[in-house]
């Protein structure tokens, strides 16, 4: 018995094996470095050790006391992240969100060493710290010699800039001469020319390991990363300035004081906000557990409300506002009674009732979370309509929130266009033409352009939503382009979505109201119209 129960066992073992092993393999190939990212560290590594060799010729005049203080000071700033006590106070409580001490906090010891080293020496100064640094993914080895070259690169860039920048009596080097104002300049070129070589191989790096276009790969990276450098720069300066002064190197450690407490508050606030999200997702989670109908719709709705936000010119700190509406805008799903969500019958008024109170359940829920400010108004207001007909409060126009507005586009587009297992998809086209039919009595006619403009330049991607696939999901690249099944499964998977939709369509009804979906063709297919 036991022989024949250990025949079965060991070969379902080994199938158990196998498969796993086939899931590791693609896994294993993702994480494969390319082979032009690859060249790219190589050629970043042989100019830096080019850089840095004249330091290293006998009779260079490198000051090596300053080299190695500098390049331990910043080794020592860059190891609390590796270490699993000190660290514990950035990264939080195992089980938590992760939260680096933040990249770059101690960047004002690199500057000060290009305004007090030659160019040469300057760049040692980074290494040590570079290969100290904490890194999170593999490969590890890789990733911390193309830290080191990348911060090389950069602080001999600003090396060569303050020199050039520099008058002789600056920074103590002169007795009569004071360092101000004539550091300033020499330090606002340092950082300067330390900013753009670093979101310039940045940028290389991302185009060839993600392989982006060159126009996405560097897009916005300058522009977040000067102001920080800015104030890396000032901090560099009273760094060096506080060196060279009769009060030594010990009275430039002063500095870096601020600078930590500044980056431990910084770690904190992203631990808070990481929670926040993890919040966010565990909602819409449960949200998609309890209503099976609408699995993964809130966010498609949130990607659609950006693309429509984004069209609009918002900038990014409101289309981050916008996505968090977009996916929280059925959270109050969760205060309204299961066995309504999921009836198959006709809902009666009372349960119609219940089910209109949902925006009201969400914008409770997530009235304490700070960080979502006017998102809480669009998961209050994203069934109001521009003709006053929507609820909870029958607002029209502009008194509706432009944030809800967006929502309400988004909302209706994806139902339209998402297989479920009680319907098939609605062409992109012909939800378009829906939305421009209702555009000024349900919709903001800006929402609904902007959409389509966004989905001309996009596309869309249509997903099954529901817990059986239906139809397969693909890439809709031009509005109008319909999904069809073939074959013998799409007849069939097309008669059990014929079924299901005539359950779905007497439970949902049609709105006394008019507009979208008062139509026996707007109500299949998951139309607008439905007040969940």
């Amino acid at each position: 018995m036991t022989g024949v129960m250990g025949a079965k066992v060991i070969p379902r073992a080994r199938a158990v094996r196998s498969k796993a092993a086939a899931r590791s393999k693609p896994a294993r190939r993702s994480r494969a470095v390319p082979r032009a990212a690859r060249a790219y560290v190589c050629c970043a590594l042989l100019v830096a050790v080019a850089l840095g060799l004249p330091a290293l010729r006998p009779g260079a005049g490198t000051p090596w006391p300053t080299v190695l203080l500098l390049a331990a000071l910043y080794a020592v700033c860059e190891l609390p992240g590796r270490c699993r006590f000190v660290g514990r106070a950035f990264r939080g409580a195992p089980g938590s969100a992760h939260v680096s001490p933040g990249t770059g906090s101690f960047f004002p010891v690199l500057l000060a060493a290009a305004l007090l080293l030659p160019p040469a020496a300057a760049a040692l100064a980074a290494v040590p710290g570079a290969l100290l640094s904490r890194v999170e993914r593999p490969p590890f080895a890789l990733r911390r010699a193309w830290r080191a070259a990348q911060l090389a690169l950069a602080v001999w860039a600003a090396a060569v800039a303050g020199q050039s920048l520099q008058r002789p009596g600056a920074l103590g080097r002169g007795p009569d001469t004071p360092d101000f104002p004539y550091v300033l300049l020499p330090a606002g070129g340092a950082a300067l020319a330390f900013c753009l070589v670093l979101t310039a191989l940045d940028g290389g790096i991302r185009a060839t390991a993600e392989q982006l276009p060159p126009r996405t790969a560097w897009r916005g990276l300058l522009g977040r990363a000067l102001a920080p450098h800015a104030v890396h720069g000032l901090a560099g300066l009273m760094m060096a300035v506080l060196w060279r002064s009769s009060y030594g190197p010990v009275a430039a450690l002063f500095v870096l004081l601020p600078m930590y407490i500044s980056c431990w508050s910084f770690a904190q606030y992203h631990r808070e906000r990481a929670a926040h999200q993890a919040t966010i997702r565990a909602l819409v989670q449960a949200v998609d557990i309890k209503d099976r109908y609408t699995r993964g719709h809130s966010e498609r709705v949130g990607h659609a409300s950006v693309l429509i936000a984004r069209e609009l010119g918002m900038d990014e700190p409101r289309l981050e506002v916008v996505r968090f509406a977009g996916i929280l805008h059925d959270v109050g799903k969760l205060g309204v009674p299961t066995r309504v969500l999921r009836k198959d019958g006709p809902l009666t008024p009372e349960e119609r009732r219940v089910i209109e109170l949902h925006p009201e359940y969400g914008h409770e829920m997530v009235r304490g979370i700070g960080f979502l400010g006017e998102a809480r108004t669009a998961i209050l207001h994203h069934h109001e309509r521009m003709d006053g007909s929507g609820y909870p409060y029958g607002l029209k126009g502009r008194q509706i929130p432009e944030y809800a507005r967006v929502v309400a586009v988004a909302d209706a587009f994806d139902a339209m266009t998402s297989t479920r297992s009680y319907s098939r998809a609605r062409p992109v086209g012909t939800a378009l033409a829906e939305l421009e039919r209702c555009a000024g009595t349900h919709f903001d006619p800006r929402m609904v352009d902007a959409l389509a403009r966004a989905l001309r330049r996009h596309g869309w991607r249509t997903e099954v939503t529901a817990d059986e696939p239906a139809v397969p999901a693909q890439r809709t690249a031009q509005p109008g382009t319909d999904r069809t099944g073939s074959g013998e499964a799409g007849t069939t998977r097309a008669a059990a979505g014929a079924r299901a939709r005539g359950a779905r369509t007497e439970r949902t009804g049609t709105r006394e109201t008019g507009g979208v979906g008062a139509s026996a063709e707007a109500t299949t297919a998951a139309s607008p119209e439905d007040p969940s």
